[in-house]
């Protein structure tokens, strides 16, 4: 039988972010967040000032190195909330006026420019990465959990501190950690060699914790994480990804089309069978 465990723990080194990215990250994050309470200060001093909670891969330690472009850029990224607390649910403004302000704080921070998308404020950097700014509101008295100002959807009911919180205390999280990341850079090689729609880093680490059994090896690990994993999105009881915190049991398979669905079946199905084949 093939040993490949020593090749994944290599590959593992390469597809995961380095210090020096970290590094970068982490002084964007703080020179974007010193950026936003000025403009809140020298603009809104009296309404609800914000405060900030870093959430997302590079909280859960599963951030990946990424891809690179023919242009040696790559997108490897950082999700840091926005949050506004409250005693007074009166002191909610629009997702519209939220979305406008923290545009508008870190306009012309970089020369690559930022984005306003549905779920968050964007800021870009000339190497490809980028800082997603997600805006909450929570009523401290009203609610248990923040709402997520999207422009789309309005107010959505989300908890992600809870979320990377609930990943983090996995006593098996160093290997669990690998996976994910297998299951990622997976993911992200599927997308940039045959440009498909492929699930978010988020299900990718429901369906990983949910599946994870623990083995000395991490091909073997991944051989039957991969198994169990098509043979419940496969099997009579549907395809579907039911969150574990809050909101909980939201399956965030809801909106995929039947199309879509298929396709990521198939590529899993072929991962699959090429790591029983290679074990």
């Amino acid at each position: 039988m093939a040993n490949n465990h020593e090749q994944f723990i290599a590959f593992n080194d390469v597809i995961t972010v380095t210090d020096t990215q970290k590094e970068t990250l982490k002084k964007n994050r703080e020179t974007i967040r010193e950026k936003i309470r000025k403009y809140y200060k020298d603009n809104y001093p009296d309404d609800v000032q914000p405060k900030f909670n870093m959430q997302g891969s590079y909280a859960m330690h599963t951030i990946l190195n990424p891809i690179r472009d023919t242009d040696g850029t790559g997108a490897y990224d950082l999700d840091d909330g926005v949050y506004f607390l409250s005693d007074d649910e009166a002191d909610r403004l629009s997702v519209d006026e939220y979305h406008k302000r923290i545009y508008e704080a870190i306009e012309g921070h970089t020369k690559t420019g930022q984005e306003d998308n549905d779920p968050c404020v964007t800021v870009l950097y000339a190497d490809g990465h980028h800082v997603d700014l997600p805006i909450y509101f929570k009523s401290e008295t009203g609610d248990d959990h923040p709402k997520l100002a999207h422009k789309k959807d309005g107010w959505i009911d989300t908890d992600p501190k809870e979320f990377y919180k609930w990943f983090n205390g996995r006593e098996e999280h160093p290997q669990l950690r690998r996976l994910v990341r297998y299951l990622k850079a997976w993911c992200e090689n599927v997308r940039f060699e045959k440009n498909k729609k492929m699930p978010t880093g988020c299900i990718l680490t429901m369906l990983a914790e949910k599946h994870y059994e623990a083995d000395d090896r991490d091909d073997v690990a991944m051989q039957k994480l991969l198994t169990a994993i098509y043979d419940e999105l496969s099997g009579d009881d549907g395809f579907h990804c039911l969150r574990p915190t809050f909101p909980k049991d939201e399956d965030l398979f809801l909106s995929y089309s039947e199309t879509r669905k298929n396709e990521f079946l198939s590529e899993l199905k072929a991962f699959k069978n090429d790591a029983e084949k290679a074990i």
